[in-house]
């Protein structure tokens, strides 16, 4: 059985990609900051039949990404790293004027320097693997500047060219930054309280990440619109 790795698993896309990844055979090891909120998911997952750790902690702390890293390889290895987890420096988000810099290092600290530090941890077991596979949730706020997205499109975007990087150092794996678009998700609604406009449920996006799994483009940057569209 492959193995995937997706942190921020308790809710949102998190959920959705372990819900869709087990259904198609996938061992899990999943991580979130709430513990109840994510054994919800990991039982969820288990319905289909597979194997599920789930450890709740934080991704900023390097105790727990060592004991994500040993779960993975208990499991027999990892083929699938989904940095996912994410903070948004304020909620609901403000202008920069405004913007907290304990708030902005948590989103950069979150956002960037631990998805990289569970990537140094995992890249072993990345590389071991025949289909080994990196994906980063990004965001078109790292692309474009929107009002009130200053410090969260700061962190997306310096979460990008990370994986950029990587995709260059590391031509053995498929790396791919992937924007999922706004999503009916407490992230998005802690983010923007007052938006009510209908946004996508994280079960439809997440099929679209489950295209680049099955087609297995080369390392690059992608969008859940644009697979969409392509379909």
């Amino acid at each position: 059985m492959p193995v995937a790795m997706i942190t921020g698993a308790s809710k949102g896309l998190g959920r959705a990609l372990a819900g869709a990844l087990a259904q198609r055979g996938w061992d899990l090891v999943l991580d979130a900051r709430s513990a109840g909120p994510l054994e919800e998911s990991a039982r969820a997952a288990r319905e289909h039949g597979v194997r599920v750790t789930a450890l709740p902690g934080d991704v900023t702390d390097g105790a727990h990404r060592a004991e994500l890293a040993a779960a993975a390889e208990r499991l027999g290895g990892l083929d699938l790293l989904v940095s996912n987890a994410s903070a948004l420096g304020a909620e609901p988000l403000v202008r920069l004027e405004a913007l907290p810099l304990a708030g902005l290092r948590r989103a950069l600290e979150t956002n960037v320097v631990a998805a990289l530090g569970l990537v140094q941890q995992t890249l072993p077991l990345l590389r071991a693997s025949a289909a080994g596979t990196l994906i980063a949730v990004s965001s078109d706020a790292g692309v474009e500047a929107y009002e009130t997205w200053g410090g969260y499109g700061a962190s997306k975007a310096a979460l990008d060219q990370l994986a950029a990087v990587l995709a260059v150092e590391e031509p053995g794996l498929r790396v791919w930054w992937v924007d999922p678009g706004d999503m009916q998700t407490d992230l998005y609604a802690a983010a923007v309280p007052g938006d009510r406009d209908p946004r996508p449920a994280p079960e439809s996006v997440a099929r679209e990440f489950l295209r680049l799994l099955e087609e297995r483009p080369a390392s690059g940057r992608h969008t859940a619109q644009a697979l969409l569209d392509a379909e």
